[in-house]
């Protein structure tokens, strides 16, 4: 009898392999919607805290996963503003489990020998008092570290993040502290919730649904971040998936520099095609103006002609 689970392994190990083989690179930063927890315990059976629990599993598979890359940073979408919206019997297991992984997370072995950093983006003065202890306790335990960072979304609002800024800059402004001529984009980021967080080149859903959920406004979509959405559970989001994503990235980036290679290509021509015609102009000027109508010593137009349009520009590899 075939064992069905076996051959799946096998198939799967060969096909992470063909994957690696064919990523060149990392993105520096991505940022993970970890999403459909709860329909994977109702689909197993379970409540809705094995299913965070067994999310938070996949959280510690992706982390050694950014390691192998070369992935400097990752922001997780662990609890956003709508949540709060949950019942209670929901929201006190889940309440647990953050303050147990945060410290776990701070204690690890792993953590301080990788120089991992944990911050916490978001409302944190909204959770009870024991997650933003342990909020308190993983960030000041990992403060020094900056060989990788680990953002958690904790109580976070993509819009409500903006807003604060907005008002901020506001405020600055009316008390005369601040010149509107000089707010730009990083004024308005020394306002955002933890600064400095790297643009996002990688956004990460599982559980099938495609959208953002107002995650990382300024720094995702500021920055045209590749999107990468997956059906898997975030309990069940494997090595396999992440190494799509990543390639997905990667034919973003490809295609993203192949667009900027034709746009300098076009710009080129245009500005060759624009001093062509120009300096015939000139030319047929001068030769109006000189004795007989003619001279040696001015570019003819038929040398115009035969000239290459581009010869006397960069190429578009050397623009680029």
């Amino acid at each position: 009898m075939i064992d069905r689970s076996r051959l799946r392994g096998v198939f799967d190990g060969l096909y992470e392999r063909l994957l690696q083989r064919e990523i060149d690179g990392a993105p520096e930063h991505v940022a993970i919607i970890q999403d459909g927890n709860r329909r994977y315990a109702r689909s197993n059976g379970g409540a809705a805290s094995d299913g965070h629990r067994a999310g938070a599993e996949t959280t510690e598979a992706v982390l050694d996963w950014c390691g192998e890359l070369g992935v400097e940073e990752l922001t997780l979408y662990a609890f956003s503003t709508e949540n709060f919206a949950r019942p209670d019997e929901e929201l006190e297991p889940l309440f647990d489990l953050l303050e147990r992984k945060l410290r776990e997370f701070a204690d690890a072995d792993r953590v301080h020998d990788q120089g991992v950093q944990i911050r916490a983006l978001g409302e944190v003065a909204m959770l009870p008092d024991r997650v933003r202890d342990a909020v308190d306790y993983a960030q000041r335990h990992t403060r020094g570290y900056d060989q990788f960072t680990l953002n958690i979304a904790l109580a976070y609002g993509g819009r409500n993040e903006l807003l604060s800024a907005v008002r901020a800059v506001a405020h600055d402004v009316a008390a005369g502290d601040l010149d509107p001529v000089d707010i730009d984009t990083a004024e308005v980021e020394s306002r955002l919730y933890d600064s400095p967080v790297r643009d996002v080149d990688l956004i990460v859903r599982t559980g099938g649904d495609e959208r953002t959920s107002n995650f990382l406004p300024w720094h995702a979509n500021g920055n045209e971040a590749a999107v990468y959405f997956c059906t898997p559970y975030w309990p069940e989001f494997s090595k396999v998936d992440f190494l799509r994503a990543i390639r997905t990235y990667e034919a973003r980036e490809e295609s993203w520099h192949r667009a900027r290679r034709e746009r300098a290509t076009a710009l080129v021509q245009a500005v060759a095609e624009a001093e062509l015609a120009e300096a015939r102009t000139v030319a047929s000027r001068l030769r109006d103006r000189l004795p007989g109508g003619t001279a040696d010593d001015v570019l003819s137009e038929t040398e115009l002609n035969e000239r290459p349009a581009d010869d006397s520009v960069e190429s578009p590899e050397t623009a680029d």
